[in-house]
């Protein structure tokens, strides 16, 4: 991956697009897939150990539970069991691991339509 992309992928989704886009895309995610929801996970800014995942945007079904989610994020960032993966949405908060993905985004979805995930390793707490 050429330097630019790589450095591009740091920039976080909200800085790298205005909000009308960004609401334009949300709507239009929403309005052609109507039982998903458009969710934005990125790498904490301060993460040293987990790599950056090749994507970030995911298209998530309302009754999938947070759990199954980190799974399916685990399997793409390659980690193995003994890996910590924290899941914080909307930046500062955590969630059940129980709790749906349609609770969870009506709950914290952003104005323009996405909701917001963070992950990390467990070094964010100390």
């Amino acid at each position: 991956m050429p330097p630019f992309e790589k450095s591009m992928e740091m920039i976080p989704f909200k800085q790298r697009k205005c909000l009308a886009s960004r609401k334009d895309e949300g709507f239009s995610i929403r309005s052609k897939f109507p039982n998903k929801l458009p969710v934005i996970v990125e790498r904490y800014i301060r993460e040293k150990h987990l790599p950056l995942m090749d994507k970030s945007k995911f298209l998530v079904p309302f009754e999938f539970t947070i759990g199954q989610f980190i799974s399916l994020l685990r399997s793409k960032i390659d980690l193995d069991s003994s890996q910590a993966l924290y899941l914080l949405v909307s930046e500062n908060h955590m969630t059940c691991l129980t709790a749906s993905m349609g609770e969870v985004y009506s709950q914290y979805s952003d104005q323009d339509g996405f909701l917001y995930m963070t992950y990390a390793s467990q070094d964010m707490f100390g």
